[in-house]
Parts: structure tokens; sequence; C-alpha cells
């Protein structure tokens, strides 16, 4: 079946692809950001690699030359990214953070290639080699989560409101704040809690306790969070967009003001997931969404367990961090591929994205055959059901809601209407013997203004 998309309100129509994939700047305020500084770029560049290289002892630490060579080949892509990648969607504060963003995903694709073709010996060298402190760590030293579950009291429900829930809390209001959509929302927060229970025979702390994934979980990290952000979205899509170049404001803190506002969206648009007129590719769509989001979530916990490190080590808190960021992006771009029937290719940054996902996953696949060997078939098909049994009830549950929130107005009953073209059929029958002639009822009126007197006929229904 070819790929229906309907156009939708929200989808940057007039640009399409350049609009997610390389967003100019339309209203510059200080043009020196904006200049390219290619010469002074190179020149900078120039005397601080000679300066590092004369001045620096190689011969004390290997282990540093490493280090160093690493961070100047970072530092040297993130200013070829600056100089040669696309904006992307998103145009604040600058284009450049969004070009590092790229660059960065780009640098983890890389490294995740290079990973798939070592061993597994190597991986955990490289590991241990950057932090020696997990030589020792095994998965069996993490929390529990689901143990005496019915043992329910004040004090272990505040044992669980640990760093990890403040992280459910924040990382679901910023997924509100990319997604934008209630029941798109609400179907990952609740397939999320299922695919715990559904991988829990591979991760053993996947197990919760039913409390902890319905009250905690559910309804008050995810929850709460969901609703902080879509406020935030509320907010910022009611707000009036109209920006003052900082060179016009006179006041010192003015200034500092419009400096600040830098740091904010330069416009925000209404998105539509979920159109009346979409075809069923919508749906397609949205349930793939769906899918890839759940395959993102599952590898973070596989790598730890895989390649065991506790889930606030810097290499774990890294990844989060940076999948954060290219997630905003992403989702942009996706959107506006699968509602502008006009944007005919994926944005940059979504494909980079994608093929780190399934990077990912080849690799968790690959060093976890072992684990893998455990699966049980028949919860691996329950969890692909309930992934289109959960995204086709969000998606249906959506529509009813906006079916109540927008439903037409009741008009009085037509029946009641005394139209003109009933009233002349009935004369007409009148006039032909095929209806009883009506009893008129005249009503006299009072005289006013020396007029002549002015009766009411009231026709009889």
């Amino acid at each position: 079946m070819a790929r229906q998309r309907t156009l939708t309100e929200g989808s940057d129509a007039s640009d399409h692809y350049k609009s997610i994939n390389e967003r100019p700047v339309d209203d510059i305020s200080l043009e020196f950001f904006y200049r390219p500084h290619t010469i002074t770029t190179m020149v900078i560049c120039i005397v601080g690699l000679t300066y590092t290289a004369f001045t620096r002892d190689e011969s004390v630490d290997w282990h540093s030359n490493i280090y160093t060579g690493l961070v100047g080949v970072l530092v040297f892509f993130m200013i070829i990214s600056i100089l040669t990648l696309p904006n992307g969607p998103f145009i604040r504060p600058h284009p450049a953070l969004w070009r590092c963003v790229l660059g960065l995903s780009i640098i983890y694709l890389l490294t995740l290639q290079f990973l798939l073709h070592q061993d597994y010996n190597t991986i955990r060298a490289v590991i241990l080699w950057f932090d020696p402190s997990m030589v020792n760590y095994t998965v069996n030293s993490e929390k529990e989560y689901g143990t005496n579950c019915w043992d329910v009291s004040t004090e272990r429900l505040w044992g669980h409101v640990d760093w990890f829930a403040f992280g459910h809390y924040w990382g679901w209001g910023m997924k509100a704040l990319v997604i934008r959509h209630y029941g798109i929302l609400w179907s990952i927060s609740i397939m999320w809690e299922l695919t715990e229970m559904v991988f829990g025979h591979l991760l053993p702390n996947f197990y919760e306790c039913w409390w902890d994934n319905l009250i905690l979980d559910v309804l008050l990290c995810n929850g709460l969070g969901i609703f902080t952000g879509m406020q935030v979205c509320k907010f910022l899509e009611m707000r009036e967009y109209k920006w003052e170049s900082i060179k016009n404001i006179g006041s010192v803190k003015g200034k500092f003001k419009r400096a600040l506002l830098q740091f904010t969206p330069e416009s925000w648009t209404h998105v539509r997931w979920l159109d009346p007129n979409s075809s069923f590719m919508r749906l397609v769509a949205i349930t793939q969404f769906m899918l890839i989001w759940q395959v993102v979530e599952l590898n973070t916990f596989f790598i730890k367990h895989i390649f065991p490190m506790p889930a606030e080590h810097p290499i774990c808190v890294t990844r989060i961090l940076m999948t954060g960021l290219i997630a905003a992006p992403t989702i942009r771009q996706y959107y506006t591929y699968v509602t502008d029937p006009q944007c005919k290719r994926l944005g940059t940054q979504c494909w980079v994205f994608f093929m780190i996902t399934f990077s990912e996953l080849i690799l968790v696949i690959k060093f976890g055959l072992d684990l893998f060997s455990h699966t049980q078939l028949s919860m691996m098909g329950l969890w692909l059901v309930l992934i289109i049994a959960v995204s086709c009830a969000g998606v249906w549950v959506s529509h009813v809601i906006y079916r109540w929130r927008h439903q037409a107005p009741c008009l009085p009953d037509q029946e009641d209407t005394l139209t003109p073209e009933k009233v002349s059929r009935f004369l007409s029958e009148v006039d032909t013997g095929a209806a009883p002639s009506p009893r008129v009822q005249r009503t006299p009126t009072k005289k006013s203004g020396g007029g002549p007197r002015k009766r009411a006929v009231k026709l009889p229904p």
C-alpha cells in the first residue's frame, strides 16, 4: 500500500523538507553571532593545536595521551559540525547548538559501528579503562523493587521516592514538551509499564509491586510529568511571540532579560498527530513511533545489564542526556514527515537517531545471546500484540475525546421551525381544498400614535 499522508495543521508546508532539516534564521538581532568566522576559527585551531602538541609531555602517561587524543578528535569534529552540518528544525538559542547535537549523534553512531566489530572482552576492557572501579560490579547489587509487595507502609512508599522517581517526573515532562499529545503520551506511559512486566523474566529489576507500577509510576511520576509538560506547552502556545532586537533596548536590565529569552523558543507550533481526515497509515506511523520508543528505553536497561554498570554511572547518564537532546529534533522531523504530504524525506537527525537505535539493538542482541536464550517467545508475541492494542486504544480514545470536545452545538428542531416554503405549501393546499381552512385568531392590539389599528394574526400549527 502506498504511503498516504494528509496535510494537517502544524506542518510547515511552505518550506517542507528545508523547514525541518535546515531551518533558516529570519530575524537576526546581532549579526556577529551569525556571520561565518571560518578564517578566525582556523587560526585559533592552528594556534591551539600547535601549543598542545609542543607543550605536553607524552612520556608521562599513555592513558593521558589517549584521553587528550579523543578530546582533540571530539573538539575538531564539533567545529566541523558547526561549519558544515544543517541547522535542523530549531534555531534557539543558536543553530550552532543543534549542529553540535547532530555531530554528537554522528560520533556516537560511529562509535557503535566500531563496538559492533569487537568482542565482549574488548568492550568490557574499554569500560574498565574509563572507570577501573567497575571491575567488581555485578548486576546482582542493584536495588530490588518487587519483593514483599503486600507489605505496604508509609516508610516503604517514601523509600521508593528516590532520584529515579524524580527522573521519571522530569523525563516525562520533557517528553510532553516534544510530543505534545495526551493520548500518545499516556499510551507510551502505560505501554512501558507493560513492557517492564513482559521483560521481567530477562531483567529482574523490572519486577515491581503493583502499587509501584500503578500509583508511583503511572499516576504520580509519569502523570504529573505529563500534566506539567502539557501545561507548559499550553502556556507557550498561547504566548504572543514578538521579538525586539537587543540593540533597540536601552536599559541594561532589558538587554539582560532579552539575552535570557534567547534560550526560549522562537515560536511554538500547534501539533496535530491525529487528524480526522488522515488515512490508516497515520495509525501505522504512530504505532511505529511507539514501538521505536519502547526499543530506545529497553536498550538503556539491556546495555547496563549486559555490560554491568549502575544506572547512575557517567556513561549511562551521558547516554540518557544525549538521547534526550537528540530526540527533540528527531520527533519534530518525524512528525513533519508523517503529517506533511509534501515532505518526501526523513530529516538528517531523525535518520541518524533511528540508526543509533537499531545499532544499539544489534549490539545488545549480539552480546546478550546467552541472556536472550531464556526468552519466552509467547511473552514476545504478547508484547507486540500489546503495543498494537495500546496504540489503537490510545488513538480511539483520543478520537472520542476530540469529538466530545468539538461536537457541534444543538440546533433547534427543524420540524418546529416555520419556514416560508411550509407556509406557501399550506396556503396552496387550502386554495385547492386539500386542507381544511384554518381558523384565524385575531388579537386586537393597542392603538398607538394615532395610526391605524393593527391586528396580530396567529396561524394554527
